[in-house]
């Protein structure tokens, strides 16, 4: 309320979502595109065969979770992927947390999801071009087994 009484109205916005940050081990990494923040839940048919109703029944089955992809700008003398992806070895990996924070417009964290025993599972440099005028893009593909807001 105003000092008069009355009531003012705040508007209230959605956030942006060009400002985040990733934090993987303890180390911010700077991405300039973060995707495949997703889960899906498998369906479950099914019908007993003394069913009435000629029809199945779904249900909850298998959680899945998309793997994420990161993408950065390539920087003179940076291998932060490159340590991290040469670190697999068949079957082993320390697999970590990944944190992905949407931050507001203060650059304070608005809301972050957690990636669970992530590893990374693929890795693209950029395609090369004589004609191009674009900056080199790395992509890293992430494997986890669970998203969860944190």
């Amino acid at each position: 309320m105003a000092d008069d009484g009355s009531v003012q109205s705040q508007t209230v916005w959605p956030l942006v979502k060009f400002s985040f940050k990733v934090m993987w081990d303890g180390a911010e990494l700077i991405f300039q595109e973060v995707t495949g923040l997703s889960s899906e839940t498998q369906i479950i048919e099914y019908r007993g065969g003394s069913s009435p109703v000629y029809s199945t029944v779904k249900m909850p089955g298998i959680q899945k979770f998309s793997n994420i992809t990161l993408k950065k700008g390539i920087f003179k003398g940076d291998k932060a992927l490159w340590d991290k992806y040469s670190a697999i070895k068949m079957n082993t990996y320390k697999r970590s947390s990944i944190v992905i924070s949407l931050l507001d417009e203060s650059q304070q964290v608005a809301m972050s999801w957690t990636l669970k025993n992530a590893f990374p599972s693929k890795i693209t440099v950029t395609d090369m071009k004589s004609d191009a005028n674009e900056v080199a893009v790395e992509t890293m593909e992430v494997a986890h087994e669970g998203l969860a807001p944190s």
